[in-house]
């Protein structure tokens, strides 16, 4: 285990202690490092336990403590051992709580907090699959919390009928988003027309795009589908961005390009990788899509692209219909069902700028009263005190 950047600090301020797979660019992460720079600002240590990413710079400079440790291993020696370790610097660090926000991870945090005596909260952040012999068992680790935190009524539902979770340790806590960097009214032009001439669009060009991991269940096989039935319907210059990282998915993203090219798309779908100015990049499409197969559990694209007022099209499953409210602030269609999709982002393009206007009012109100990070933060610190038996701040 790596020595951590443990700082000096007040010996009678709580210390919590999240940990969490990787620092990098997914809606775990980002909410981890929300809170742990909510933490520190509340005048308390604060602690991920990580292998680190590209986020780890940024929760540094606002005074987080890193432990290097590999939590990512599914490994269950290395599960096992993780533990351990953990549990003698929770002991050694006088740690007040662990919040765990994966699984594998989860394991070894309930571990070193049984042997610690330390309360351990979890977040059910993710739908997961109990298809396979003792897939159950292993999911199971983010419902034992003494609390659980869901990120959407609907994960809040599947983990009370999935593990009979009782509803007095169950909180519903929305993920949040910065409205501060996903505002309109504060977007650089300049960072748009970068963003448009880094994807190759041109002035007049309409861009939908779709940020997203590249993986089946994100469904950019669906959008290929539908782009090539709107050019035999006679669209021939939207330009369609996939947005996301390849991951270890390269034989679905070889499927792709093959489609790409197959349907005479090639140019006019674009694979562009990972984009760090996401505000920019919403601000330079004129749709924003989430095609899921699967439900989301909460699905962060849909709520940053209402606060940008952007015509947001998801499809009608799981936290989606929390997230977007259909025909008031965007869109919801059927999954894997490209003719629909087509269609809804037709429609989209086809609005008039006073119903656009209008619609992308409501997008950013919804977005701005339900989904911004200090209302997650609030909630969260203020769960941290329910579990310290502290008065709230």
């Amino acid at each position: 285990m790596a020595e951590p950047d443990l700082k000096d600090a007040d010996a009678s301020a709580p210390c919590i202690v999240q940990i969490v797979p990787a620092l990098d660019a997914g809606g775990v992460e980002r909410t981890a490092v929300d809170v742990a720079i909510a933490v520190a600002k509340r005048g308390w240590r604060s602690i991920l336990v990580t292998t680190g990413g590209r986020l780890e710079d940024e929760a540094r400079a606002q005074d987080v403590e890193i432990l290097r440790l590999n939590v990512a291993s599914k490994n269950p020696i290395t599960i096992l051992a993780n533990g351990f370790a953990l549990a003698s610097f929770l002991k050694s660090q006088n740690v007040s709580l662990v919040h765990a926000r994966s699984r594998a991870p989860g394991w070894s945090a309930l571990i070193a907090c049984t042997r610690a005596g330390v309360p351990l909260i979890t977040t059910y952040a993710g739908i997961h699959s109990a298809d396979l012999p003792g897939k159950r068992l292993y999911n199971s680790i983010m419902a034992r919390g003494e609390r659980v935190i869901a990120n959407s009524q609907y994960t809040a539902d599947h983990v009370a009928a999935a593990h009979a979770t009782p509803a007095e340790r169950l909180r519903v806590i929305h993920r949040g988003i910065d409205l501060s960097a996903f505002d309109e009214g504060a977007m650089n032009p300049d960072r748009v027309d970068a963003m448009r001439a880094a994807w190759g669009a041109r002035h007049d060009q309409r861009v939908v795009l779709l940020p997203g991991r590249l993986t089946r269940w994100k469904g950019q096989h669906v959008l290929i589908e539908a782009a090539a039935a709107m050019a035999k319907a006679g669209d021939t210059s939207s330009l369609f961005v996939l947005a996301g990282d390849e991951g270890s998915h390269s034989h679905y993203v070889g499927e792709l390009d093959k489609a790409i090219a197959a349907a005479g798309l090639t140019g006019r779908v674009k694979r562009v990788g990972h984009i760090t100015d996401m505000p920019a990049a919403y601000m330079a499409a004129d749709v924003v899509l989430s095609t899921s197969v699967k439900p989301e559990a909460f699905g962060r694209i849909a709520v940053e692209a209402q606060a940008m007022g952007r015509p947001i099209i998801a499809t009608d499953l799981g936290a989606a219909r929390e997230t977007v409210k259909r025909g008031e602030t965007g869109f919801l269609v059927k999954a894997g069902d490209a003719t629909a999709l087509a269609q809804a982002i037709r429609a989209a393009l086809a609005l008039d700028p006073e119903t656009r206007e209008t619609m992308a009012s409501a997008a950013r109100g919804h977005a701005k009263s339900t989904f911004s990070v200090a209302a997650m933060c609030t909630a969260t610190l203020a769960l941290y005190d329910e579990i310290l038996g502290r008065d709230p701040r």
